[in-house]
């Protein structure tokens, strides 16, 4: 096995990350590890973040170039390399995501390390309660996933296994048949190479998923956002959404805006939208809510009235049931 070492200064701060539902991710000691696959080719992990905000990180495989390569999408996936200045400095007084800005300066989208990986739990996630759909994720894992016999680490299975997978097999993780469907005709269309998930335009294959009855543009968003690190792309079909720019529109507790509604409300933040959705929502941390004092027109909305945390577990927290856009 080939060991690389790298220590790593981020461009913006960054803080300690914890391991998710999911069970990819496994803590030893001070830091956290799991197993990605470069081309099909097993590395483990390993990376720590000091008080000063230095990531250290350490990659074990067969050959250094996959070695090199795991690193390189572990940075991805923290977003290590990402200047967030840009943003801090436009958005630090906003109105509606300002205090959580100067409060959490740190705070990113996170991110998954293979595409395909944020591909499949985006689907398995569909209309359905996010416990509900890290138990499906842990299955899928546990049972066709690919393991690490030094280590115990497991990884999701790649594309052209959970496309060799049949209709029964998805079910009986608990995937919906249309879901599993779904789900089996991305694979293909990825292990195929119709769709590359890592392509410098990405439309050509988002046009190829949106495609697959099933696959709407919340998925697409969701892949966008914490697969390929477009931080202009909002889920904006996701329930959390729904309730809080209906609550920030209409000043009802009850009340739902639209998806439209929800774009509109984020477009003043551009090519940043995604990240200031999860400012708004302090879903991917648990550390943040906002709440409207009264209804409002158009952004940026109005201060919230209370910024005590509130219950959350990865990156979506657990809530109720989402919807899947078309």
């Amino acid at each position: 096995m080939i060991e690389v070492r790298r220590d790593v200064v981020p461009a913006w701060p960054l803080r300690p990350g914890r391991p998710g539902l999911d069970g990819l991710v496994r803590r030893r000691g001070a830091a956290l590890e799991r197993l990605v696959h470069v081309e099909g080719r097993p590395a483990v992990v390993r990376w720590a973040v000091d008080g000063a905000g230095r990531l250290a990180v350490r990659a074990m495989a067969d050959a250094r170039d996959t070695a090199e390569e795991a690193i390189a999408r572990l940075r991805f996936a923290l977003g290590a390399d990402d200047d967030l200045r840009p943003f801090y400095e436009a958005f630090r007084d906003d109105p509606l995501i300002g205090a959580s800005v100067r409060a959490r300066p740190h705070l990113r989208v996170p991110r998954r390390p293979d595409p395909f990986e944020a591909l499949v739990l985006a689907v398995t996630e569909q209309l359905i309660e996010y416990r509900r759909a890290v138990a499906i994720q842990r299955r899928l894992i546990a049972r066709h996933g690919r393991a690490d016999p030094a280590t115990g680490l497991r990884d999701l299975p790649d594309a052209a296994a959970v496309a060799a997978l049949a209709p029964a097999q998805l079910q009986a993780l608990d995937l919906a048949g249309g879901r599993a469907g779904a789900l089996r005709r991305a694979a293909r269309e990825v292990a195929g190479g119709r769709v590359d998930l890592r392509a410098a335009d990405p439309e050509p294959g988002w046009a190829r998923l949106r495609a697959i009855p099933g696959i709407g543009t919340w998925t697409i968003d969701v892949l966008a956002l914490h697969g390929q690190g477009r931080d202009d792309h909002l889920p904006a079909g996701d329930l959390a959404y729904l309730k809080l720019v209906g609550r920030l529109l209409h000043g009802e507790p009850r009340a739902r805006a639209t998806e439209a509604e929800v774009r509109e409300l984020f477009a003043p933040y551009g090519r940043w939208a995604g990240l200031a959705g999860a400012h708004a929502l302090g879903a991917p941390t648990g550390q943040g809510s906002l709440r409207a004092t009264a209804p409002v027109s158009r952004p940026p909305g109005p201060s919230p009235t209370s910024r005590r945390p509130r219950p959350a577990g990865t990156r979506w927290s657990a809530r109720p049931p989402r919807r899947e856009a078309a």
